[in-house]
């Protein structure tokens, strides 16, 4: 069964089409950057700072080198077995060592990728059988347990692969056992697949990976009993090794119950009967999968039950939860790419980027890596192959594309559906976040950004429109104007853009991912303005005579004008994002709301915002039409990407059906009424402007 499956994927991928092939290559090229950027990095780092684990246990000084036990120092945080296995490398040249080590470590990822690839569940779709390759590799190769093996050099890759190898690429029960018990002497808690083994009918295997352990663990034993003794009795299987295991590197159940202050009997206990819960919980479900077909999926599920009951579970010993992306969830087209879009992100990007740095989030934030895990391993409900919604999840409905001028552009489809909120958590959250680091990387010199400063003053006094001191002086001499414009310069910026895109998806699904898109676009516009011309804000142009109202007295005459810079970019000033994310919301109300006094009152915020950023110094009239204008290039981005902001009306809907909630009378083609309903179906018609954009 498994020749004729393998046999069906390589036929399928044989026949991909024109456009797969190109992007299949595209896909192997980035795999070729990332590979020589992976390496680049490590070996361009000074000897001190590369693979600092290999070189410690390695070195000319290092743990293998020395006399005595391997954990005397601390420093070594394999088993016995690995130290066993490692110190015939001791006699390699150092260089040697460390070139030869990063390429190893490489190809046993792409080795990975392509047994992981073979193992996916079939039936597999030639699209997905031509292109899984390049795309798990590279996944792989840009996973934080993946960067963290390269850059210190460690061996945790070599158990996953041992693993895969035994229960993918290898015939028989007897060398699957060997397999699996040599990975489990390298890494103890990997004898859980034993266990797998077990309960999926595969005795022999399961015992053949119980007595390698065994024999690899005495063959340690009788060659360095000291170092065995001190690993398994005095650190208790390795707890305590490396860094502190209350440290956020350890992402295991151990480890977050320390942070949480717990300690002594009552935090061992605790751990013990979680611990039991997990492993019954998530082998259960792993042999539920594996009976299921999904075997891939079994091994994860297992993985990341080993990498909760560990006593440490460092980052670079995580590649198990990667695997869980080829788990399927939701019985929704639109909802199925959600679990995978969440691993990847926890698995590439620091918990900083993911969640805030509010205290109600910090456990979760702190914990992610385990929480995915966990959530692998004991409740993420992944789909049957005997469901219905396996091959066939329910469509994702899409508007009919309304006639535009740039007809030769091909449109996105637009989607009728509310986005998954998750999801749009998650995508907002990482891109600004991204913003946020790219803003502050944007840096130039403090004489180039006085510069440009003088430039835009010039320009403005021969526009005749440089009131800023005016208005800056004039405001600051009215007390409560000036707390006014200084509590809606800090406050709204964030608060009103949020509140609408949260009404928006609420109450218009379709005009969400329209309205998000647009100011998407004009954020990206805005960094590269950031990045090309930096500029000096009013308040930090020296001898100008401005006045901070919001930030205080700044010392002009220090370099980094006191500790503000230390938090973020303070030449970011053209285009203002200020008054364009404030623009964006008064057009996206004017457009959207029903009432005129909603329309009023939406214009009214950016005309107080142009007021605050100008009056209190923090940028110049030609900032807010920057602004503008990357506003008005999103906008005109998403027309020509997405096509008219009205729609068809749905083909197989007709008036009765969907005059919206509550019987509501359909709106006619100029009404600016609410075109959704709770269901987050909206009914879309199109009116003349539709038809002629």
């Amino acid at each position: 069964m498994t020749d004729v499956e393998r046999s069906v994927r390589g036929d399928a991928a044989g026949d991909p089409g024109a456009r797969a092939a190109v992007v299949r290559a595209v896909l192997w090229l980035l795999v070729g950057v990332l590979a020589v950027r992976q390496v680049a990095v490590v070996l361009r780092r000074p000897p001190g700072e590369r693979l600092t684990d290999l070189e410690t246990w390695t070195g000319a000084t290092g743990v293998l080198h020395i006399a005595g036990s391997l954990y005397d120092p601390g420093r070594f945080t394999g088993t016995p077995f690995a130290g066993l296995v490692l110190k015939p490398l001791t006699v390699s040249a150092e260089q040697a060592l460390g070139v030869v080590w990063t390429f190893g470590s490489l190809l046993l990822v792409v080795l990975l990728g392509f047994v992981a690839v073979r193992a996916l569940p079939a039936p597999v779709s030639r699209r997905t059988a031509f292109l899984a390759a390049p795309v798990a590799i590279t996944l792989l190769m840009v996973s934080l347990p993946v960067r963290n093996t390269l850059h210190l050099g460690q061996t945790s890759i070599l158990p996953v692969l041992l693993v895969l190898l035994a229960c993918f690429a290898v015939r028989g029960e007897r060398l699957p056992g060997v397999l699996t018990g040599v990975a489990a002497a390298l890494q103890p808690a990997v004898l859980l697949f034993a266990a797998l083994f077990w309960l999926t009918g595969r005795r022999r295997a399961a015992v053949g990976g119980g007595v390698t352990f065994v024999v690899c663990t005495a063959l340690a034993w009788a060659m360095m009993p000291r170092d065995s003794w001190a690993y398994w009795v005095h650190h208790l299987a390795g707890a305590g090794l490396g860094e502190r295991p209350d440290s956020l590197a350890n992402q295991s159940l151990h480890g977050a119950l320390l942070r949480f202050g717990l300690q002594g009997p009552l935090e061992i206990a605790l751990f013990l009967v979680l611990a039991a819960v997990v492993v019954v919980l998530g082998l259960r479900r792993a042999a539920r999968y594996a009976r299921d077909g999904q075997l891939l999926l079994a091994v994860a599920v297992t993985g990341c039950v080993a990498v909760a009951v560990s006593p440490t579970a460092w980052q670079h010993q995580l590649l198990w939860v990667l695997l869980a992306v080829v788990g399927r969830v939701g019985t929704r087209a639109s909802d199925r790419l959600v679990w995978p879009a969440v691993v990847v992100l926890v698995l590439t990007l620091p918990g900083k980027m993911l969640l805030p740095n509010v205290g109600v989030v910090l456990p979760v934030r702190d914990n992610v890596l385990l929480v995915a895990a966990l959530a692998a391993a004991c409740a993420v409900p992944f789909l049957s192959r005997t469901s219905p919604h396996w091959r066939q999840p329910v469509p994702t409905d899409y508007a009919k594309p309304v006639p535009a001028r740039f007809a030769w552009v091909p449109l996105w489809r637009r989607v009728l559906s509310r986005p998954n909120l998750l999801l749009e958590l998650l995508l907002i959250r990482v891109v600004y976040s991204a913003y946020a680091k790219v803003r502050l990387a944007a840096t130039a010199g403090r004489s180039a950004a006085e510069e440009h400063g003088r430039q835009i003053h010039s320009a403005e006094q021969w526009l005749h429109i440089d009131i800023e001191h005016w208005a800056n002086h004039t405001v600051v001499g009215i007390p409560w104007l000036r707390d006014f414009f200084d509590y809606y310069y800090s406050t709204f910026h964030f608060i009103v853009p949020l509140a609408i895109l949260g009404v928006l998806y609420v109450r218009r699904p379709s005009d969400y991912r329209w309205a998000r898109t647009t100011i998407g676009f004009a954020t990206v516009l805005a960094l590269l303005g950031f990045w090309l011309y930096p500029l000096a804000p009013p308040r930090l142009m020296p001898g100008l005579g401005f006045i901070d109202t919001v930030h205080g007295v700044q010392d002009l005459d220090s370099p980094d004008f006191g500790a503000l810079t230390a938090v973020t970019n303070q030449y970011a000033a053209m285009p203002s994002l200020h008054f364009g994310w404030s623009l964006w919301c008064g057009l996206v109300i004017l457009l959207l709301a029903p009432k005129p006094w909603m329309k009023v009152l939406g214009l009214l915020h950016p005309l107080f915002t142009v007021s605050a950023i100008v009056a209190t110094g923090n940028h110049w009239v030609l900032d807010a039409v920057g602004g503008g204008a990357v506003v008005a290039a999103g906008f005109g981005l998403t027309y020509v990407l997405a096509g008219p902001r009205r729609l068809q009306a749905l083909p197989d809907a007709g008036r009765a059906t969907d005059s919206g909630a509550g019987g509501r009378p359909e709106p006619e083609a100029g009404d600016d009424g609410d075109t959704g309903d709770d269901s987050g179906r909206p009914v879309v018609v199109a009116g003349p402007a539709s038809s002629k954009a």
